[in-house]
Formats: C-alpha cells, sequence, structure tokens
C-alpha cells in the first residue's frame, strides 16, 4: 500500500513508464488503483522509431503486473513524506 498512495499524489503529473516488452510511454497520469494498474493520457512513445504503430495511441491503460519502471518528475518527489511513510510501514502501522 505504500507505493499506492505515493502514486496517488502523483496524478496529473507526467510520468514515463517502462514496460516488461522495454516498451517506454510518456504521459500524464490519470489514475492508479491497489494493484499499480496505471492510466495515461496524452502519451507518446519514447523510442517511436521502434513502434510506429503506437503513434495514433493518445490514452493507455497499463496492467501493473507488466510494469518495469516507472520514471518519476524529479519535482514530484517529495522525500520526506515517503521516508515518514516508510518508517511507518516498517514499524507495521
Amino acid at each position: 500500500m505504500l507505493f499506492f498512495s505515493y502514486f496517488k499524489e502523483l496524478v496529473g503529473k507526467e510520468v514515463t513508464v517502462e514496460l516488461k516488452n522495454d516498451l517506454a510511454i510518456r504521459g500524464t497520469l490519470h489514475s492508479v488503483d491497489q494493484y499499480l494498474n496505471i492510466k495515461l493520457e496524452n502519451i507518446r512513445v519514447v523510442d517511436q522509431d521502434k513502434y510506429p504503430h503506437m503513434l495514433s495511441v493518445r490514452n493507455c491503460f497499463i496492467r501493473g503486473s507488466v510494469v518495469r519502471y516507472v520514471q518519476l518528475p524529479p519535482d514530484g518527489v517529495d522525500i520526506d513524506i515517503l521516508h515518514d511513510a516508510t518508517r511507518r510501514e516498517a514499524r507495521g502501522g
């Protein structure tokens, strides 16, 4: 639940999601659920030459189990909140 609550704070910000099949998609985070399924809007593929069929796609839903990495915006990372949440999670409460 730690990451779910953290990702909820990033709704409306631009993130890059790299999938396990090496496809990287950049877009605005519209929503995320407890399984870390992600819905992105206004997407663009990072390597458009490799994935030309994705040029017409504007919105997408990404199943959490296929996500390799999520690159966060530098201004979207509040280290203090993340540290506090990690400590609470480690204590079990």
